[in-house]
């Protein structure tokens, strides 16, 4: 679904970085330093940015590249499901969540963002997906990225929103407000609720 120079840019930074990692030969550091830049230019190229701005985000990224996790919990109540309000995305909503954080499983990454964005206490009972991002229309960005969505029961808490979030409210099926579709689709939400209903439906996955 993605355009096919956002995937090749992708790729190419990645055998950079990954170069860059395990090379002790001074050449092949500047080739791989090479193959990182051009990765950068490709992408603020076809999407109208700073070159600068993306070699940043790429010196940033060290060791052997490999995909970022999202985590994204879904939490109903009276046959709706919370969303939180992305003071980022200029107020549009999301299924609480983030990156995963490290020294946490992901059921703790999950639990530590419903409370953080929304105030509730919950508890994943089920890893309903594991998306590619790339694999859905979500807007393009550089780094490799899979989503997991955890449905959460909720076991305490007030809902309120956090540091990084500007409202929290509980939304029927038929009445989502806007998406901050970098962060979650329509048709995610949707299979949430369809998992919500038929809890024996299996992991999706891809």
């Amino acid at each position: 679904m993605e355009p096919r120079w956002l995937t090749w840019a992708r790729e190419i930074q990645a055998i950079g970085q990954t170069g860059l990692a395990f090379t002790q030969d001074v050449y092949d550091r500047e080739r791989y330093e090479r193959l990182r830049d051009i990765a950068a230019h490709m992408m603020a190229d076809e999407a109208g940015g700073d070159p600068a701005f993306v070699e940043g985000l790429f010196a940033g990224e060290t060791g052997y590249a490999t995909p970022k996790i999202d985590v994204r919990g879904a939490v109903f109540m009276e046959g709706k499901i919370l969303l939180v309000q992305e003071r980022a995305d200029a107020g549009r909503w999301t299924l609480p969540g983030g990156w995963a954080d490290v020294n946490r499983s992901p059921s703790e990454a999950v639990i530590a963002e419903v409370r953080e964005e929304a105030g509730l206490d919950v508890r994943p009972v089920k890893l309903a997906a594991l998306y590619d991002r790339t694999h859905h229309p979500h807007p393009p960005l550089p780094f490799h990225i899979y989503k997991l969505f955890f449905l959460c029961e909720i076991t305490g808490g007030i809902p309120a929103p956090g540091t990084e979030t500007a409202g929290v409210d509980f939304f029927g099926r038929d009445a989502l407000p806007e998406l901050s579709t970098s962060r979650v689709l329509a048709s995610q939400i949707a299979r949430m609720f369809a998992h919500h209903e038929s809890p024996d439906l299996p992991t999706e996955f891809d």
